[in-house]
């Protein structure tokens, strides 16, 4: 591609501009990029000074330390102890009880990747595991069934009730053989 300016040289400046909801794209040579000053700044600048380097382009355009104040903006921090969410990931203890609801928004995707899930299923008793376990399937899957309907996907939902109904009838077994081995 060439120059868009001076049609002779190759185009290694490539700008893109939003001009009154706009898309224009200018293809530039170093040479013209330089003279219609669309390039500004001296690190850019510095840049073309021998050899264009995209590695020292992207570092000069990422080489900017936000202020306390502007990173206290952007990121959340604890209302009960003044903890931020930086300081939370470096230590990865919080400061109070108050944290968990001040980082509620990032806390949820690294408990997912952590756990595998966000959220919290506790223990299962040694004692009545088994039922308790069962109960909680019944549970889990009467919710997706209610979803299910709730967009209409009823043969979905069909195969959910039938298994609700089947681990049903496995509890009330269960009660039925241990009510008869105590009688």
């Amino acid at each position: 591609m060439l120059c868009d300016d001076c049609q002779k040289e190759p185009a290694c400046v490539h700008i893109t501009k939003i001009v009154n909801q706009q898309k224009v794209e200018k293809h530039l040579c170093e040479q013209c990029a330089h003279k219609s000053g669309e390039i500004m700044g001296k690190g850019i600048n510095n840049l073309f000074g021998s050899k264009f380097s995209v590695h020292d382009f992207l570092k000069e355009m990422f080489n900017y330390t936000l202020t306390d104040t502007v990173r206290q903006a952007l990121e959340p921090v604890c209302a009960d102890c003044g903890l931020s969410y930086s300081e939370f990931t470096r230590s990865g203890k919080f400061g109070c009880s108050g944290c968990y609801q001040a980082f509620s928004g990032q806390l949820e995707p690294l408990f997912k990747r952590i756990h595998g899930t966000a959220a919290h299923a506790g223990k299962t008793p040694k004692r009545g595991g088994i039922r308790f376990g069962v109960e909680q399937r019944i549970k889990r899957l009467r919710h997706e069934l209610e979803q299910h309907v709730n967009r209409e996907e009823y043969e979905l939902a069909a195969k959910l009730r039938d298994e609700v109904r089947a681990l049903e009838k496995q509890l009330a077994d269960q009660d039925g053989v241990g009510g008869m081995a105590d009688g």
